[in-house]
């Protein structure tokens, strides 16, 4: 053993003092004599061996020297055997998250981030609050990220989508729906049907391809009726959105060019209808005319998707402040009451669209509101 004194020990002091311990003992074994032999014969056999001691003694050393220099040192004997270095695991985190809802598989499949200035989606919020809000919450003062979280349903024999994402319509880091339909072995092309909540780009954005084609080929894709009239088959007024006029004719652009692909065959639905047998809507206007949120039921379970109700739990939910793209506030605010206290008095699951992902809660009703309680990880 190396005394813990000694700071200045190389690989040849290491291996003199474990093979010294080893040698050691064989030395003796090998010196035993009859008790009929004359001194001379046991001198001779003690140079004899002694001699064949050294040889082996320096083979070992030179042996454990090179495997304790290649250990100690990060050296390889030419020719020797050496451990393959493990390959590196790829950068990045998974963006799908499956779990049950009763008999119905449900997976969050992540289309990617977007974000803006923190104030865009806490409008009423008082400057200086707004910043240690966020400040206290660990997050950016000057940005706001929101996830897209799309989810995929696996419901009578049919996959159905709801809400198709953002696609690049708002900014460089949305589109990752499809590689994330890749991560758990499916396609565009394995999607029935699409349900959109509202037609916004960040909702809408996905269903057309970047050379203008349906990017679910065999899907049926549905939309709320009233949203549809107000945004594509009128010119659509986003005055009340707190951006800036370019913004908003981009915005009512990439909605059009969205869903292009789609206007033949569109299937229009009232907000408030059962779309199949485990999947009803929920009237949610005031965010856009005709927004629906999605309950997601079988047996006696059952889980809420909010659509864009809130934008971020810390400004939207555990304070009560208003998002500025909602286009009636008053509305709004009437709507989420209803449907927040109804998730709060079920304790239901919630998805959050633009929530952390994979943005799954239950919404817990307070003294002043409402707080989000995030759920743990399920593996």
């Amino acid at each position: 053993m190396i005394e813990p004194h000694r700071h200045d020990c190389s690989p040849h002091a290491i291996t003199l003092i474990v093979f010294d311990r080893l040698i050691k003992p064989v030395v003796r074994c090998h010196l035993r004599t009859g008790t009929g032999e004359t001194n001379q014969h046991r001198n001779n056999v003690l140079t004899r061996r002694n001699e064949m001691l050294t040889i082996n003694r320096r083979k070992i050393m030179l042996t454990a020297v090179a495997g304790a220099s290649g250990t100690l040192l990060g050296g390889a004997l030419p020719g020797a055997a050496t451990a393959q270095p493990v390959a590196s695991a790829p950068i990045g985190n998974v963006g799908h998250y499956r779990f049950q809802v009763g008999d119905i598989t449900a997976t969050v499949l992540s289309d990617g981030l977007i974000g803006g200035p923190p104030k865009v989606y806490a409008g009423d919020a008082p400057e200086v609050e707004l910043r240690e809000v966020l400040r206290r919450a660990f997050l950016p003062t000057d940005h706001m990220t929101l996830n897209l979280n799309t989810l995929l349903l696996e419901i009578g024999g049919r996959r159905v989508l709801l809400e198709a994402g953002a696609g690049s319509t708002m900014g460089p880091n949305g589109g990752r729906l499809f590689d994330n339909l890749r991560a758990i072995g499916l396609s565009a092309g394995d999607i029935d049907l699409v349900v959109i909540s509202h037609t916004h780009p960040d909702h809408v954005g996905n269903l057309r391809t970047a050379d203008g084609a349906r990017a679910f080929p065999r899907a049926t894709v549905m939309v709320p009726r009233a949203d549809w009239a107000f945004f594509v088959e009128n010119e659509p007024d986003l005055s009340y959105m707190p951006v800036p006029e370019e913004f908003r004719r981009r915005f009512a652009a990439n909605i059009r060019e969205s869903v292009r692909p789609v206007t033949q065959g569109i299937e229009l639905y009232e907000a408030g209808a059962e779309l199949l047998p485990g999947l009803t809507t929920i009237a949610a206007p005031g965010h856009t005319p005709g927004m629906a949120t999605f309950l997601v039921h079988s047996g006696g379970d059952q889980l809420l998707l909010t659509a864009d109700l809130a934008y971020h739990p810390v400004v939207n939910i555990d304070r009560p402040w208003r998002p500025g793209p909602d286009r009636d506030q008053d509305l709004t605010a009437t709507t989420c009451r209803r449907i927040f206290d109804r998730a709060a008095a079920d304790r239901m699951l919630v998805l959050g669209f633009h929530y952390p992902f994979p943005g799954l809660g239950r919404i817990l009703r307070t003294d002043t509101g409402y707080a989000w309680v995030p759920a743990g990880w399920r593996f």
